[in-house]
């Protein structure tokens, strides 16, 4: 785990690099603002990456995950995948903006080693725009850049079938939208294979 600074400037290196078009500036200076806590919220409150930076740091995992799986020969020979490396930025680094001021410190009782109470820190849900998951972050970006449909589709579900929507919707969505299956594998290859260790 790499400190908060370390991962602001990775995530910025990655996204300047590769996010070029109109009004994407605008979206990293929101990200970078006081109006955003992007670089230091967690990415759970007690699952994956729930620690400070976490989202941060999530968002650069699942943008290296997608990028070797369409980077891999068979994605490429065998299912055609070809996204240019703008989309796979935009994807990866952004398919979780709907966590911007989503959790929020709490303290609560709880023993420490010694048996003796004391208050600790943790992390509350506390959504101040119910507009659900992915849809939530392709509304968020969309106010500052347009994105393609592909783009918009791997976003909205990347969640997959953990979701909770109605499963034949995600099974259309997942086989129409290719970059959607590729994002979702992404995700959870970062939640559960590279973060799984952080709990």
């Amino acid at each position: 785990m790499a400190n908060v600074n370390e991962l602001k400037e990775r995530f910025c290196e990655i996204y300047k690099e590769n996010i070029t078009r109109p009004g994407s500036d605008r979206l990293l200076a929101y990200l970078l603002s006081e109006n955003s806590d992007f670089f230091t919220a967690p990415a759970s409150t007690r699952y994956h990456n729930s620690f400070e930076g976490g989202l941060c740091e999530h968002s650069i995992h699942v943008y290296e995950c997608l990028k070797a799986y369409l980077e891999n020969q068979r994605s490429k020979d065998e299912y055609g995948l070809d996204y240019p490396d703008e989309s796979i930025a935009i994807v990866g680094l952004l398919h979780d903006i709907c966590k911007v001021k989503l959790y929020r410190t709490s303290y609560r009782n709880a023993k420490n080693e010694r048996g003796e109470w004391e208050k600790v820190p943790f992390y509350e849900y506390h959504d101040t725009l119910p507009y659900g998951h992915g849809e939530k972050s392709v509304y968020i970006i969309s106010s500052y850049m347009r994105l393609t449909r592909e783009e918009a589709m791997a976003i909205r579900w990347h969640m997959g079938f953990s979701g909770e929507e109605n499963t034949n919707t995600i099974g259309r969505a997942l086989g129409m939208y290719p970059l959607a299956l590729a994002a979702h594998i992404a995700d959870m290859e970062a939640t559960f294979y590279i973060e799984e260790n952080h709990r």
